[in-house]
């Protein structure tokens, strides 16, 4: 009796340690992407390819015309000239590893540079949240304040609030990317999407991630939900004020200039905050990767049409570069 109990329990320890082998030895992941959809590969290569150009052309774009043109040395353009540099790097993150991947069909990942591609997307995204934000009460004091937007937006200010922006995201994520790579990782060393991401990685995690995900949970609250409200507050003032004036030409021309942002606003925070914010059973390899397409290529894609194409001011700069050259 005592040897089957000794014999047992030397049999369960050999199967822990085993087991940790088992989990140390995850170095490396594989990045599935779009594998399951081996005859469009190279559609998916020229339609990923074109979407880069695009993206970076427009913001490049944007953020010469701002420079250059004397008409955009206002708060606004400096503002919009951040986030265009912003999503230049955002998209930088994901889009070149995909292109890579279907290129070489190699989707091996390390551990490591899994975790700095996740990092810099979160930090990356968390700035975007916070620019989004600022730029709303940019507007607002605009519109609502006029009087005194010279004096409340001067160049300080705008440096303090561009560089918050910039900086905020850094520690919180790096945190958080942290706290979720010092897991082991145990399930399988396959991750069912196009880039590492916060969902798919979590479950690939050993044990109980419970406390991972209301980590997750409460850092989105912070850097999503808390600027989304400020957005939405200081959107509904603008509303109210823009339903003031006393002429349509001006509710016109307010609202031309605050709908854009709202648009960007509604189509980056929304898709994120359904990823993010969904419990876990309600995740689906399918579903993450249409979502995420909104919020890492779509999104990006049409910022710098939604700002060029709906101001007058940057269609007259651009016309007035293109003109020059």
């Amino acid at each position: 009796m005592t040897w089957t109990l000794t014999k047992s329990y030397l049999q369960m320890i050999h199967e822990e340690v085993e087991a940790e082998g088992n989990v140390s030895r995850v170095l490396q992941f594989v990045l599935l992407g779009f594998s399951a959809l081996p005859n469009l590969q190279g559609i998916l290569s020229v339609l990923f390819s074109i979407v880069y150009m695009i993206i970076l052309t427009g913001n490049c774009l944007i953020i010469l015309v701002t420079r250059i043109d004397h008409t955009l040395q206002k708060p606004m353009y400096f503002f919009l000239a951040n986030f265009s540099s912003l999503e230049i790097f955002y998209v930088s993150v994901t889009i070149p590893r995909i292109l890579f991947n279907i290129w070489t069909q190699d989707r091996n990942i390390s551990v490591l540079a899994c975790a700095v591609q996740m990092c810099f997307f979160l930090i990356l995204g968390t700035d975007e949240c916070f620019l989004l934000a600022v730029m709303s009460y940019d507007r607002y004091v605009a519109i609502c304040n006029p009087l005194h937007y010279p004096l409340v937006m001067n160049s300080k200010k705008c440096i303090q609030l561009a560089a918050g922006s910039w900086l905020s995201g850094i520690p919180i994520q790096i945190g958080q990317t942290f706290g979720i790579f010092s897991m082991h990782f145990c399930n399988s060393n396959e991750i069912d999407h196009f880039f590492c991401d916060i969902p798919p990685i979590l479950k690939l995690a050993c044990g109980d991630t419970s406390v991972h995900e209301l980590s997750v949970y409460v850092v989105v609250m912070v850097v999503a939900a808390l600027p989304f409200i400020l957005v939405l507050t200081s959107y509904s003032r603008i509303i109210a004020t823009i339903l003031r004036l006393p002429t349509a030409t001006g509710r016109a021309k307010a609202f031309s200039t605050c709908s854009s942002h709202l648009l960007v606003v509604v189509l980056f925070y929304g898709s994120g905050t359904i990823t993010y914010l969904r419990p876990k059973f309600m995740h689906s390899p399918g579903t993450d990767k249409l979502l995420s397409l909104f919020y890492t290529i779509v999104t990006p894609m049409f910022n710098p049409l939604i700002y060029s194409l709906r101001n007058k001011e940057v269609i007259i700069a651009l016309r007035k570069l293109i003109l020059q050259k």
